[in-house]
C-alpha cells in the first residue's frame, strides 16, 4: 500500500485537466478571457509599444526561444557589412590613389614631379613611396632634366638607407624617362647623422623626427641614350665617401664577387 507522502496531494479548488484546457483555449496574449478586456489590451499595447505581443501558447517562438537565432543573424549581417566595407574602401582608395598619383611619362614640371614624391608613383606592376622630407631642384622638359633631394628618416642603417633608396630612385627615373623630353634624372639622399656619425631615424610611428645634422648619403644619377641597336637606361652612383663604400662593399660583396677592371680609355 502506498504511502500517504507519495499520493499526490490535490490542491482544494485546482482546476481539473478539461477544464485547464478550456480556459487556456479562451486566453490570449493578453491574459485575459474577457474577448472585451483582451481586445482594449491589444489596442493599448499597440499604440504605447511597450512590451512584445509573445503568445506562450505559440509554436514560432514561445518565451523568446529563437534569441540564440536573432544573435546568429545579427553577428553574420555585422561581418558581412563589415568586409563590404572593407572592400569597397580598398577599392575607393585605390581609384583616389590612381587618379592622384602624378604620370611623369606625360608632363614633367616641379609641379607634377612634386606630386609624384608626395603621392608615389606606379611602375610597372609596382607602386613606390617616397619619403616625406622632399624637395624638386629642377623638372624641366627644355632642358631634359629632372632633379630632386629627399631625406631618409626611416632607415635603420646604411645598407637599409641604400637599398631603399636604390628602389626609390629607380621608380622615379623610370617614371620620368619614359617622357620624350626626359634624358637625365637626379635623385639625391640625405640623412641625418648623431654625434658619432650614426644614421638616424624617425621613432614613434615616424611622428617624432631626428634632431642630428642632415649630411649627404649617395646621389643616383639615371640616364637615358639611344643609339642604332635602341634604347638605354643606365644608373651612376656617386657622392658616396670612402668610409661608406668600404662599409657597404664589406656587405653586399665577398672574395667571389667579380671584380671588374676599369680601363682609362
Amino acid at each position: 500500500m502506498a504511502k500517504k507522502s507519495e499520493v499526490a496531494r490535490i490542491q482544494r479548488g485546482a482546476l481539473t485537466a478539461d477544464e485547464a484546457e478550456e480556459l487556456f483555449s479562451r486566453v490570449d496574449h493578453t491574459g485575459h478571457t474577457d474577448e472585451e478586456r483582451a481586445r482594449r489590451q491589444r489596442a493599448h499595447r499597440r499604440e504605447k509599444g511597450v512590451s512584445l505581443d509573445v503568445d506562450p501558447l505559440a509554436d514560432e517562438d514561445p518565451s523568446g526561444s529563437n534569441v540564440g537565432k536573432v544573435i546568429a543573424k545579427t553577428a553574420v549581417s555585422f561581418v558581412v557589412v563589415f568586409l563590404v566595407a572593407v572592400v569597397v574602401g580598398q577599392v575607393a582608395f585605390g581609384l583616389i590613389r590612381r587618379a592622384n598619383t602624378a604620370n611623369l611619362a606625360e608632363e614633367a614640371n616641379v609641379r607634377t614631379v612634386a606630386s609624384a614624391l608626395s603621392g608615389g608613383v606606379e611602375w610597372g606592376n609596382g607602386f613606390t613611396q617616397f619619403p616625406e622630407d622632399f624637395s624638386v631642384q629642377e623638372a624641366d622638359e627644355n632642358t631634359g632634366r629632372v632633379e630632386v633631394t629627399v631625406i631618409d628618416t626611416s632607415s635603420e642603417n646604411a645598407l637599409e638607407c641604400f637599398a631603399g633608396s636604390q628602389v626609390q630612385a629607380t621608380a622615379l627615373a623610370v617614371n620620368a624617362l619614359l617622357n620624350p623630353n626626359v634624358d637625365t634624372v637626379v635623385y639625391h639622399v640625405n640623412v641625418h647623422k648623431d654625434a658619432e656619425g650614426n644614421i638616424q631615424q624617425s621613432s614613434l610611428f615616424g611622428f617624432l623626427k631626428p634632431t642630428g645634422d642632415v649630411s649627404s648619403f649617395m646621389t643616383f644619377v639615371w640616364t637615358k641614350t639611344q643609339s642604332e641597336s635602341g634604347v638605354s637606361f643606365s644608373c651612376r652612383i656617386t657622392g658616396v665617401d670612402s668610409q661608406l663604400q668600404d662599409e657597404l662593399r664589406d656587405q653586399i660583396t665577398t672574395s667571389f664577387t667579380p671584380v671588374q677592371i676599369l680601363s682609362g680609355e
